[in-house]
């Protein structure tokens, strides 16, 4: 059998057809396909306003740098996350501070988030993790109770919503990411999310040496470079036409991922709210050992994926932020975590032939 990735983009003719309008009209920086990116962003989302940016970690360390962090500040962030939820805080002045994960599904557990907030503490930064939803009316609730801000990272759940609401749009700013391997690809990139007009002018100013327009050489505040391309833009652009494809192949592949596997006593499928509905970035499963099983999958020519390593565990953290003892929820997740192929352009035939694998490998 050919090897299957865990994951691939969907690139084709569409996106090289993008390209070639944006050479053609010699505006490859930040122009008019930005802006219609962004404007088709505000439709998919409801969002008032969106500012695209090089990618999702400047996007979350320029709002922080907004919010205005100070030495000692503290924002809260889920142990299990991709590394770049938390850096962006130690880049702001800020100081991370990790919660343990709820213990059935892989959101940050807002019982422990809330045991974690101290008089130093400033924001919050939930996470979707793979397309999955935090429990946002909670985390709201404790919000502003407390006076916090709230950051959402959803950059790896476009398409998702709870309550019938895009995700990015329950805290001050919200941040989805474009890398490569995520639903929608710009190669790199991301949009941040907002509906309040001094944020959103912020956010652009941030990105763009602290000017409200670009041509000028006024600047009314600080600011850096994080500033998209049109090249970029015109990826996204052919990228937002496949996207409905995209959502409902992700849905088929774990629904079928899920009747071919769900019987087996080994392997467990994360049930989600009625009023959640995920967009299923990566399609995962939780088995007792999923260091086993992903070697054995590789031996069959499949690829798969561990769940990401806790922050806590992390060596550039070593120390810092507590034991295994204080993330229990956290480290049986990783143990437990896997994500299967999830790609576009995975076959039914593909897809059987993986269920297959797994099945006699627990048989």
């Amino acid at each position: 059998m050919d090897y299957i990735p865990q994951i691939q983009p969907w690139i084709d003719d569409m996106e090289l057809e993008e390209l070639r309008k944006v050479i053609a009209s010699t505006y490859i920086t930040e122009h008019d396909a930005t802006r219609e990116f962004e404007a088709k962003f505000c439709e998919l989302t409801g969002a008032k306003y969106a500012v695209a940016y090089a990618n999702g970690t400047m996007g979350l360390l320029a709002a922080l740098l907004i919010f205005d962090l100070k030495p000692g500040d503290e924002v809260i962030v889920p142990d299990l996350t991709f590394i770049a939820s938390a850096n962006p805080i130690i880049l702001a002045g800020g100081t991370p501070v990790i919660c343990d994960i709820e213990k059935e599904g892989w959101q940050m557990d807002p019982d422990d988030l809330e045991r974690k907030i101290t008089p130093k503490t400033r924001g919050i930064i939930p996470v979707h993790l793979y397309g999955s939803l935090a429990n946002m009316d909670r985390i709201n609730e404790i919000a502003k109770k407390h006076n916090l801000f709230i950051l959402e990272d959803a950059a790896e759940s476009i398409g998702a919503k709870y309550q019938d609401k895009h995700v990015g749009r329950f805290g001050e700013i919200g941040m989805i990411s474009f890398y490569a391997n995520k639903t929608l690809t710009t190669a790199e990139g991301a949009i941040m999310l907002t509906d309040d007009e001094h944020l959103a002018k912020r956010l652009y100013q941030m990105k763009n040496h602290g000017r409200s327009k670009k041509g000028v050489f006024i600047h009314e505040t600080i600011g850096y470079n994080f500033s998209f391309s049109d090249l970029h833009a015109a990826i996204g652009l052919s990228q937002m036409k496949k996207l409905p494809k995209i959502l409902d192949k992700k849905q088929k592949i774990y629904d079928r991922y899920k009747a071919g596997l769900s019987d087996l006593p080994e392997v467990h499928f994360t049930e989600q709210a009625s009023h959640v509905h995920p967009s299923h970035w990566f399609s995962n499963i939780e088995v007792p050992d999923a260091e086993v099983l992903a070697a054995h999958l590789h031996e069959k020519n499949i690829g798969s994926r561990r769940f990401f390593y806790p922050l806590h565990k992390q060596p550039c953290y070593e120390g810092r932020f507590g034991t295994d003892a204080d993330f229990r929820n956290t480290v049986n997740m990783f143990k437990r975590g896997l994500s299967l192929p999830s790609s576009y352009g995975l076959t039914d035939e593909q897809m059987d032939a993986i269920i297959q694998t797994i099945r006699e490998f627990y048989s």
